[in-house]
């Protein structure tokens, strides 16, 4: 299966912070908001959400083709995906900006506070998805992750178009963009996926009700941190699946990416929605209990392991089954 993954490439800098931000607040100088905050810890890592759910792909024995822009300073990153198994050639590198930046803060209690400096991704929109199919021969699924808005809206309507099968993740960029371009991401998606807050706040970008909107995609993926995921759809009965149990919470950052990239593989493979979502909250769990999005260990042994306790023995046999790490 031929995956291709649009959306943000960029480097991470992620922060600790011992104590809670709500701590720091005043409530009635709200309006006022002025905090520096002394971290303890810096960790430069590698990450963005389109890269991150390619590198993932790679490491479950897939080879994605990654779509974004970046700046000229992408040559060890592009060297670091490209031994872990994603095509980088339909990557776009600008001339004059850098590959974006995000900066975010984790206090004890994972709550975040993060900026996004977009660099050379305001080009992705430059990328045109009928030339990444030719030079691979096929596109059986378009991931549009969160990118450029106008990226994002183009690459949509390219697959509409071309008649290319595409999977709406907006997820950050549900918080900027308007309703009726949030409607536009979402209809005729195959796969729609959010977490708990974003189908909140989705519903009230669109004005849709949830019925509305699972007439407009294939499946409905939610994510609910530790208590699991539930994928809906006007066209299969509900699928339940519990996360991981007993779950080191390290660092939250690209936990989502994770899960995303173990259900494709998982949808890839041809396994039931409800082995590749448990297939999703294995890899989530294995990015959780490490600091960056792309630093952690991958070994069959102890994915098939992992699978087995949260879901049984038969669950675990089938998916690794299909792994290749």
């Amino acid at each position: 299966m031929r995956i291709a993954v649009t959306g943000s490439i960029a480097t991470d800098h992620l922060m600790s912070f011992s104590g809670k931000f709500s701590d720091q607040f005043v409530a009635d100088q709200l309006d006022h908001v002025s905090l520096s905050f002394l971290v303890e810890e810096l960790d430069i890592r590698r990450g963005g959400v389109a890269a991150n759910i390619s590198f993932a792909l790679g490491r479950m024995g897939l080879s994605p083709i990654l779509v974004g822009a970046v700046g000229h300073d992408f040559g060890d990153y592009r060297s670091w995906l490209d031994r872990h198994g994603v095509d980088t050639k339909s990557v776009h590198v600008s001339e004059d900006k850098h590959t974006a930046r995000f900066l975010c803060t984790t206090d004890q209690t994972q709550n975040q506070i993060a900026s996004f400096y977009a660099g050379a991704m305001s080009e992705a929109r430059e990328i045109e998805l009928q030339t990444v199919a030719d030079r691979v021969g096929q596109l059986d699924l378009v991931v549009i992750a969160p990118n450029d808005p106008e990226a994002m809206l183009r690459h949509t309507e390219e697959c509409r178009q071309r008649g290319f099968t595409f999977a709406a993740d907006i997820s950050q960029q549900l918080a900027i963009m308007p309703g009726e371009d949030v409607r536009k991401l979402v209809d005729g998606a195959s796969y729609l996926f959010t977490n708990e807050y974003e189908s909140s706040l989705l519903l009230k970008h669109t004005g849709w009700t949830t019925d509305e909107v699972l007439d407009r995609v294939g499946s409905w993926v939610t994510t609910y941190g530790g208590q699991g995921v539930r994928i809906e759809s006007k066209h299969h009965e509900p699928v339940q699946v519990k996360a991981v149990p007993g779950v080191k919470e390290v660092e939250p950052t690209g936990v989502g990416d994770a899960f995303r990239a173990g259900f494709l593989w998982g949808m890839s493979w041809n396994l039931s929605m409800e082995r590749a979502a448990q297939a999703g909250c294995v890899l989530a769990s294995i990015v959780l209990e490490t600091v960056g999005p792309q630093e952690y260990p991958l070994d069959r042994a102890d994915f098939s392991d992992r699978a087995a306790r949260a879901y049984g023995n038969d669950a675990a046999a089938e998916i690794e089954s299909k792994l290749r790490v």
